[in-house]
């Protein structure tokens, strides 16, 4: 729910929430309400009580941003209260509008974190990938890095990954804005992503993204070579499915850029045949199953990643329905320590546009959390 919109619907419900206490304290004896003039009992007082603890607990839940759950408690806050309401009439009917607050409400967070959403979807399919990996995965040493290119095993070094566990998967978190088009406004959006390695990489993507105020949940998931993007705007309506072969290939362009930027402790277990071009620069061939993608790999003087660019990937058009060849590449900016590991944190994504011979961004990201071999209870 958007951030702003989501602060006024907490202030509605806990103004709501704290006007059943009245019918409570009347019920129990506890004071004198004259707004309210029927009768209330023992057992009403405990209705009015439950619907206001309720209510508020609804709006805690919004307050903290509560994932998977907390529309339950909205859709049995609203019955408990207009159960209540429905007790007193004459007096609190006006109240029925904030339980219809309350339905829709509940009925947003069923669609936007029950079982049948993207939410739901990006636990399932990472919960599914995770199970089955190697529980222990051994220490990448020095020696396991002769199997790479200089200018690669200088990277993965300055990483500190040698030392650590190989990485069998990577779960991260990120921030920033996307765009369609150089004309298109920018969306701001938060995002996770779950990635294994090994023979039969996967990768599951999830971004939430505000559009026109509105927004827009997207799901990328990779498993087997195929790729698939969908998209809803209010967790309702789709307005993005694209699947297919040039989505295939595009997304392994993406597995692998992934792999080479948060995972450099998998790159010595990687599929990928490697050529040293330069000092600052190496070409690898990247093939799982029936897919294979090349990108050359930049680093600076000091050995740390600058940038990914391939010429395999295709871009999407705004609906997804067709794909053109672009070269793309994504620079990356300076450089943070996440649980041990020393990675790029700040980039972007961006197209060559063959026309124009100029480069355009449709992402800028920073990653705000990378963690490895994870476990799945660490999936929530």
């Amino acid at each position: 729910m958007l951030t702003a919109l989501r602060w006024i619907v907490v202030v509605v419900l806990v103004g709501h929430g704290l006007l059943h206490l009245p019918g409570a304290a009347k019920g129990f004896g506890w004071a004198e309400i004259a707004q309210l003039t029927q009768p209330i009992g023992p057992a009403g007082a405990a209705l009015w009580l439950l619907a206001a603890l309720l209510v508020l607990a609804t709006a805690a839940t919004l307050a903290v941003g509560a994932r998977t759950w907390w529309w339950v408690l909205a859709a049995v806050a609203a019955v408990v209260s207009q159960a209540a309401i429905v007790t007193s009439w004459s007096d609190a009917r006006a109240g029925t509008a904030v339980t219809v607050l309350l339905v829709i409400v509940a009925g947003y967070g069923f669609l936007a974190e029950g079982p049948t959403s993207f939410h739901a979807q990006w636990r399932d399919q990472a919960t599914s990938a995770v199970r089955g990996q190697q529980a222990d995965p051994p220490v990448l040493t020095e020696a396991d890095l002769e199997v790479l290119p200089g200018p690669l095993a200088t990277y993965v070094r300055r990483t500190g990954a040698v030392g650590m566990p190989r990485v069998v998967n990577v779960h991260a978190e990120l921030r920033g804005r996307i765009r369609s088009g150089p004309e298109s406004e920018w969306m701001p959006f938060t995002g996770e992503q779950f990635n294994t390695y090994g023979p039969r990489p996967q990768r599951v993507f999830l971004i939430d993204a505000t559009r026109a105020g509105l927004p827009v949940t997207v799901l990328h998931s990779y498993a087997d070579t195929a790729a698939t993007m969908r998209g809803r705007l209010l967790s309702l309506v789709t307005v993005l499915d694209s699947a297919g072969p040039e989505m295939d290939r595009g997304e392994t362009v993406t597995v692998f850029n992934d792999l080479v930027l948060l995972a450099p402790g998998a790159l010595v277990d990687a599929p990928v045949e490697w050529t040293e071009v330069d000092r600052n620069r190496v070409r690898g061939v990247f093939t799982t199953g029936d897919q294979s993608v090349t990108a050359d790999v930049i680093f600076d003087d000091s050995g740390d990643l600058v940038d990914f660019h391939s010429e395999d990937r295709l871009r999407a058009s705004g609906d997804g329905s067709s794909f053109a060849r672009q070269p793309w590449s994504t620079p990356m900016f300076g450089r943070r320590d996440f649980h041990g590991v020393r990675l790029p944190s700040v980039g972007e994504a961006r197209w060559l546009d063959p026309e124009t011979g100029e480069w355009f961004t449709y992402i800028e990201l920073e990653f705000t959390d990378v963690a490895y071999n994870v476990q799945e209870a660490d999936l929530g």
